[in-house]
């Protein structure tokens, strides 16, 4: 998917003091690994579809846009914390570009790594 390919080199351009290594494309996501521990994987199937999941050692946090939750205020888009709740979402928005939220995830997770796990451990 060429949105993978743009954000990618967008990620590597903004944040390539933070990355451990280029952003990395696999058939259908992207891996970031920031320098802080945590590994990033990103999945876009449209500009308003996304899968953002975050592993820091052996928790993983997350935001989809998968329409399950419409009880939420942030609905479609959620927040899978490290226990296994769902809230609504903090950090993302459908209505925003790819770019923006990416950005907004990473800035996030690089003021603290632990975003979504501290809670739970």
């Amino acid at each position: 998917m060429s949105l993978h390919f743009e954000l990618g080199s967008a990620i590597d351009a903004a944040f390539g003091d933070a990355l451990e290594a280029p952003v990395e494309h696999k058939q259908d996501a992207m891996i970031v690994r920031l320098k802080n521990g945590v590994t990033l994987d990103v999945r876009y199937a449209s500009v308003d579809a996304y899968s953002l999941r975050w592993r820091y050692g052996e928790a993983e946090s997350g935001i989809d846009t998968a329409p399950l939750h419409p009880e939420l205020a942030t609905f479609p888009n959620h927040f899978h914390d490290a226990a296994g709740h769902v809230i609504a979402d903090p950090i993302t928005r459908p209505d925003l570009s790819p770019e923006e939220n990416l950005q907004k995830l990473i800035r996030t997770l690089l003021d603290d790594p632990m975003y979504g796990i501290q809670d739970t451990l």
